[in-house]
């Protein structure tokens, strides 16, 4: 049985460049697929932002009213350099913040290592991160700053304090 698993949260075009796209999310695909060529033996998993045509009149699209990652769309999809990587078992739709559903698999797994990456740090991976650590309190979680981008810096940073708190690591460089 695996013990150790790598999440990639919403890496997709809308992120990157797209609808919600800004210059710290260009070139991050690339050093993640490097990163999931050097953990080959971890489990791989995936969140993708999904969003519907009525995206506005969602909470978050009357706070957020920039539509962005519509399901069927091509601001939708994971970036390409990653698409490898995804299939239907290990891939989760998100219409949140966090996945609920991501959470129930790892602690199913009962994994003793979850690393995160991708964007942005301090909204989808701050949350699903935070939610990781309560499916699996004695886990060890950790977020993995080289690979994660956000388009507030300040926000980033105080999202990287809130986790330490919660034991939480944040990693500066490569994982161990």
């Amino acid at each position: 049985m695996q013990t150790k698993a790598i999440v990639v949260i919403d890496m997709q075009v809308d992120f990157v460049k797209g609808a919600l796209g800004f210059p710290g999310a260009v070139g991050l695909d690339e050093k993640i697929v490097s990163l999931l060529n050097r953990l080959a033996g971890y489990d791989i998993y995936f969140t993708l932002d999904t969003h519907h045509s009525d995206y506005l009149d969602t909470e978050e699209g009357e706070r957020l009213p920039i539509p962005h990652c519509l399901e069927g769309t091509p601001g939708y999809e994971l970036m390409p350099p990653l698409q490898p990587f995804a299939n239907k078992g290990n891939t989760f739709k998100k219409e949140t913040f966090g996945s609920l559903d991501l959470a129930f698999r790892l602690k199913e797994k009962g994994y003793q290592e979850v690393l995160f990456c991708g964007i942005d740090s301090a909204i989808c991976v701050f949350s699903n991160a935070v939610l990781a650590k309560a499916a699996l309190p004695n886990a060890k979680i950790k977020v993995l700053r080289r690979y994660c981008a956000s388009s507030n810096s300040e926000a980033e940073q105080n999202a990287y304090k809130s986790l330490q708190y919660t034991h939480i690591d944040v990693i500066e460089g490569e994982p161990a």
